[in-house]
């Protein structure tokens, strides 16, 4: 059985979970209160000394960071049908996504919280909130006006890429961003919130 380690419903390992459960995977979840520091003992180093969720404990290992972890779940449970497997030009496009979500959206979103992993002074990590609504708000208007191809990211089918993408995209108002500018985006999280399976993850977290 997989075992993903997740924090709260804020987290980005909201992603994985949703996906484990699209998939309908043998899987369970271990939550760390990460506001307590669970992700810094002893125990969880030895799972993933980044001391960041998501991981995912597998039979042969473990595996980290989302875009990872949501191929892992595509490639391994191919009757879900979470990504393009079967052509390798369009699961590039996917990889491509989900990285740039990985490396450019969600530093973007970090500043706001997490200014202390770019610098230790008081003054300069205040300076770094303040572009948070713009960057965020940009960063979307990109996605919905150059990468949303359909109702999905891929078009017409639904992937790991609306799961990353839906997750991120729950941060938008505690950022700032002007959601006026970014309706598409909103359609597409109301699509994706309507799954079952997202439903049913999140109500786990009530």
């Amino acid at each position: 059985m997989l075992n993903l380690f997740i924090g709260s419903i804020g987290a980005c390992s909201l992603a994985s979970h949703i996906a484990l459960e699209e998939a309908d995977a043998d899987y369970k979840v271990t939550r760390l209160d990460l506001t307590k520091g669970d992700q810094k003992t002893a125990d969880y180093l030895k799972i993933n000394p980044k001391a960041r969720v998501p991981a995912l404990v597998t039979d042969k290992g473990v595996i980290t960071e989302n875009p990872a972890i949501l191929m892992y779940i595509a490639q391994t449970h191919p009757k879900a049908k979470l990504a393009p497997l079967e052509d390798a030009f369009a699961l590039a496009q996917v990889n491509s996504f989900n990285n740039y979500l990985c490396s450019t959206v969600h530093p973007a979103h970090a500043h706001k919280m997490r200014g202390y992993r770019w610098t230790d002074d008081p003054a300069v990590i205040e300076a770094l909130k303040i572009k948070v609504p713009q960057n965020m708000t940009d960063c979307f208007v990109t996605i919905q006006n150059e990468f949303l191809k359909g109702p999905w990211v891929m078009g017409e089918n639904f992937s790991i890429a609306d799961i990353y993408l839906y997750t991120i995209a729950t941060w938008l108002e505690g950022d700032g961003a002007d959601k006026s500018k970014l309706l598409r985006i909103s359609e597409h999280r109301t699509r994706v919130e309507q799954r079952p399976a997202v439903k049913k993850v999140r109500a786990t977290y009530a």
